[in-house]
């Protein structure tokens, strides 16, 4: 209770205006932070008033209980339920009544203020406390499905948990009821110094009476001090590890049995943890227990597999064993045919030794490999074939002690290793010749029940190395080998017998005459065909015409004549007959090649005798004029030539009619290579074509300005598809009646680093030629579908123009589905828009590929309706939702009685009785909103409702198009 003292003054003063004070009081009340201000503001005003009395804080128990006698209600404080009251001393004069009425109702408006601004604070925090909560879920989800190792995301579950609360101390206990021990993965203690290792079990009975220990058999959460906790498990309480000021654990169940606990706890005196705590640990307890599930899940998964893979892996091991024994034996067969068609064929001595090595070294590790064979002479030792990393030469020797010469003298194979080498040299077997290798096998050639030779391989590097299996192998084929050297030595003697006979009979029956005149003969013949090769290569094989490269030489003699005198002028005209491609498919190849044979010689009676027409393919011909003056001459030429093609062609029993574009290119100082030239007048050709056909046009400055604008311009789109240059622009589709936006359709708009904001009228014809547009469009689809969801929300659409080339992959559907799929976009989301040409390309195909969207709840728009064939057919052979009219029509109305009036009712008419949408396009004066809500059209887009603009534009603000 607030007393107002007594003074000297009447208790009420008389009633004059106390207008400073309540200034003052008004004041003072919105400087109040608290209820306990706001008090003393009124105790402080009422004191200048002149009033006394005590002001105090009733508890309100109901909102009509009555005051006690002589108490006056100033303000009620709805934070804590009270009503401040005046005690007054005395009866409050009516003067004095109403000037404290008011402050009671300033001061009760302050205090729902100061009640409003406390619950805001209350909300914001509670808000706040929410979004760590939900990002910490997040984050713990998360670490469950990373690929981080179970340390790893321990630590990250102890950051997320110390994001929420103090969690400084901190650690997981896991059980297993099987061995009734407990491990702690993760162990984080400011103040144990001996903390359990995280692979170590404990038995549980070795924690006996422990809080972890009663945590776990509990199953309820534990919180509170030292003293509070050993109070609370009297008889069952010891404790474990440093003194704590507050402990905090929770435990972690599965279907309804606990497998572990969450701990925290503090060492510091200012921290205590409360309900709110055990709260939101028992909550997040849950999270962690399923993340740990998952990981757990994940890793008896991992388990199997590895087990099933080591399973796989060791029958595979014993398949692949199976595999090379009979891979082995197939080859040991296939190496023992091959060494009997060795044997059986004519080739020499030393093509046979080089086979037998190739075969051996298909069935072991032969990279060092030689045969030594007993020569005639006795004690002398030959080596008629060796290949070795070291002893590149073995030259013939006598009978000395090597390891070749063990196996002779033995009669039996010999598998050394270096401690075998030793040990023979040590008992005088054998000494020492060529390189000392790591592993050595030799097995004895014998016939004859005789050792004449050693097959001998051997390996200098640890990693090949030879085994008794090998040395068996070895000496099965030094069997066929021994017989295959037999008949090949007793073969070679014959043929060496043969050969030298024959050698001799030739060399007496051949004449010298005999050989100079096939050397004459052969002299004439090559040069024969060097003039034949020389013509063809730079003539025409059809028309005997001379081709470009001769045409190309030429061509640089004359541009080099013209660099040393600029009065020695030419032209080059480039000619391409037309519709040559529909007589060649009407008449055949035989009847074309015909026409192009006469209308080189057409071309060629135009001429003079020194300028060259040459054929360059196809039905293209080119013709250097010499002695040209001026562009008029070459234009005569041309004209000449053009009069010359008009004649009707008399081929066989048919009569053709053709016609020539001709383009002229004459040279000029920037002009350094023929090609330059040829490819000028290929340009100028191509724009008499434009021009109509069966004419002759000039390469100009100006068509080398449009072919390096070209040039550039397609240099840019390809950079500009690598930098992500070309984005959508969204125009909205409105409701003609209010205004509100139902949709958008994305246009296509390019970013040009130098140019500005491109319009698809400034580049897309020169895409379509370079290939680039559907690059382009399938950039702007995904930029859409990343876009979409933002801009429409749940109920509208964007739309996207998908032009007749895509629709040449049979797969555009699944494509299209797929980028709605990968970007998570309804598909009712979408709208695609196809003008009438599209639908006439390939019918089948389009409409197996709308009808598929249109399955898939995409909608389906017809553009520019009205002006392509508008054939009623589409309407119901097509899934289509949607009639775009064209702006053509638009622009004509609102006029009563015109023709676009007409049709565009027409349009709604036929569209309302096939349940179709229209939407009118270039809607630009509010005349023509209003025709189109007379004719029953609800839906429009134009410059009268907004232009288009970046998807950034439209998410920064809400637009509403008001309508006056």
């Amino acid at each position: 209770m607030s007393s107002l003292p007594t003074s000297s003054t009447p208790m009420y003063p008389s009633a004059e205006p106390h207008s400073a004070a309540l200034h003052a009081a008004v004041e003072g009340l919105f400087r109040a932070s608290d209820a306990a201000g706001v008090m003393e503001v009124c105790g402080a005003t009422l004191r200048t008033l002149g009033v006394r009395g005590a002001l105090l804080w009733r508890q309100l128990e109901a909102p009509s209980d009555p005051l006690l006698p002589g108490q006056l209600a100033l303000a009620e404080d709805p934070q804590s339920q009270r009503l401040l009251a005046l005690a007054a001393d005395g009866p409050v004069p009516a003067a004095d009544a109403e000037e404290i009425a008011w402050l009671g109702r300033t001061a009760g408006s302050r205090l729902r203020q100061l009640a409003e601004t406390s619950r805001l604070y209350e909300a914001i925090s509670r808000l706040a406390m929410a979004e760590r909560l939900q990002r910490a879920l997040y984050a713990i989800a998360d670490q469950a499905s990373t690929e981080h190792n179970m340390a790893e995301m321990m630590h990250a579950l102890h950051g997320i948990l110390g994001s929420l609360m103090y969690a400084e101390n901190f650690y997981i206990a896991l059980y297993d009821p099987a061995t009734d021990s407990v491990r702690f993965p993760y162990y984080v203690d400011t103040m144990d110094k001996d903390p359990p290792l995280p692979d170590q079990s404990v038995p549980l009975q070795d924690m006996r009476h422990s809080l972890t220990w009663n945590l776990l058999q509990g199953g309820q959460p534990i919180m509170g001090s030292v003293e509070e906790l050993s109070r609370q498990f009297a008889g069952q309480f010891v404790l474990l590890g440093p003194v704590c000021e507050d402990w905090l654990g929770v435990p972690l169940q599965r279907d309804g049995r606990v497998v572990g606990g969450i701990v925290v706890q503090s060492y510091r005196e200012d921290t205590h943890y409360t309900e709110h705590d055990r709260e939101l640990l028992s909550y997040v307890a849950k999270h962690v227990q399923t993340a740990l599930e998952r990981r757990e899940a994940h890793a008896e998964l991992e388990r199997r597999v590895a087990s099933r893979t080591a399973a796989l892996r060791e029958a595979n091991r014993v398949l692949r064993q199976q595999v090379l024994q009979r891979q082995r034996g197939e080859r040991l067969q296939a190496a023992l045919f091959r060494i009997a068609e060795l044997a059986n064929a004519s080739e020499s001595l030393d093509n046979f030794y080089a086979a037998v090595h190739r075969v051996i070294g298909g069935l072991l590790y032969a990279r060092n490999f030689y045969i030594a064979l007993l020569d005639e002479e006795p004690n002398q030792l030959t080596f008629p074939y060796s290949v070795d990393e070291f002893d590149t030469v073995r030259l013939p020797r006598s009978h000395g002690r090597g390891l070749t010469e063990y196996v002779l003298r033995h009669g039996k194979p010999l598998l050394a290793a270096p401690d075998d080498i030793d040990r023979l040299a040590r008992q005088g077997e054998i000494g020492h010749h060529g390189s000392r290798s790591v592993c050595w096998l030799g097995v004895p050639l014998i016939w004859g029940e005789r050792a004449m030779g050693v097959l001998a391989v051997q390996s200098y590097s640890p990693e090949h190395t030879y085994d008794v299996r090998d040395q068996e192998l070895l000496t099965f084929v030094s069997y066929h080998v021994a017989n295959a050297l037999q008949r090949k030595h007793t073969t070679e003697s014959l043929k060496q017998a043969y050969a030298s006979l024959e050698r001799r009979v030739t060399e007496r029956t051949r004449a010298l005459a005999l050989a100079n005149r096939d050397l004459r003969e052969q002299i004439a013949e090559r040069e024969r065909v060097e003039r034949r090769l020389k013509y063809e290569t730079l003539h025409d094989s059809l028309t005997g015409l001379p081709n470009r490269t001769l045409l190309l030489q030429r061509l640089e003699q004359a541009l080099q004549r013209y660099h040393g005198n600029p009065q020695d002028m030419f032209a080059v005209l480039f000619i391409d007959l037309d519709r040559f491609k529909v007589i060649n498919d009407s008449v055949g190849h035989l009847v074309g090649d015909d026409l192009l044979f006469q209308v080189g010689g057409r071309i060629r009676a135009c001429l003079k005798t020194r300028d060259v027409v040459a054929r360059l393919g196809g039905d293209e011909f080119a013709v250097l004029a010499e002695g040209i003056t001026d562009y008029r001459m070459a234009l005569v030429i041309a004209e000449r030539i053009i009069a010359e093609l008009q004649t009707p062609f008399r081929l066989g029993a048919k009569e053709i009619f053709t016609s020539a574009s001709i383009g002229i290119a004459l040279p000029g100082p920037h002009y350094q290579r023929p090609e330059e030239l040829l490819r000028d007048a290929d340009a100028a050709m191509y724009r008499a074509k434009d021009e109509g056909r069966h004419r002759a046009a000039v390469f100009d400055d100006r068509l080398r300005r449009e072919a390096l604008s070209l040039l550039e311009m397609e240099g840019d789109l390809r950079r500009a598809l690598s930098r992500n240059e070309f984005v959508p622009f969204y125009q909205p589709i409105v409701s003609l009646e209010d205004g509100r936006t139902v949709g958008y359709e994305a246009l296509l708009r390019w970013r040009h680093p130098d140019r500005g904001l491109l319009t698809p009228s400034d580049f897309l014809a020169v895409a379509e030629e370079s290939g680039c547009s559907e690059t382009i469009d399938w950039q702007i689809f995904e930029q859409v579908c990343a876009q979409a969801e933002a801009l429409t929300g749940s109920d509208g659409f964007v739309s996207i123009n998908v032009s007749g080339r895509h629709f040449r992959s049979p797969d555009l559907d699944r494509r299209l589905l797929d980028l709605l799929a990968s970007h998570g976009l309804p598909t009712r989301c979408l709208r695609i828009e196809v003008t009438e040409r599209a639908l006439l390309e390939n019918a089948s195909q389009v409409k197996r590929i709308l009808e598929n969207l249109r399955a898939h709840d995409v909608g389906i728009a017809l553009d520019d309706f009205g002006t392509g064939y508008s054939s009623l057919s589409y309407l119901h052979q097509y899934p289509i939702s949607t009639l775009k009219v064209d702006r053509s029509f638009i622009t004509e109305l609102p006029r009563e009685g015109g023709h676009s009036l007409a049709v565009v009712r027409a349009i709604q008419v036929l569209a309302d009785s096939l349940q179709m949408q229209v939407i009118a396009e270039g809607i630009e004066q509010e005349n023509q909103r209003d025709a189109l809500l007379r004719v029953g059209c609800r839906y429009g887009q134009g410059f009268l409702f907004a232009t288009p603009h970046a998807a950034d534009v439209w998410l920064q603000r809400e637009y509403h198009f008001a309508l006056p």
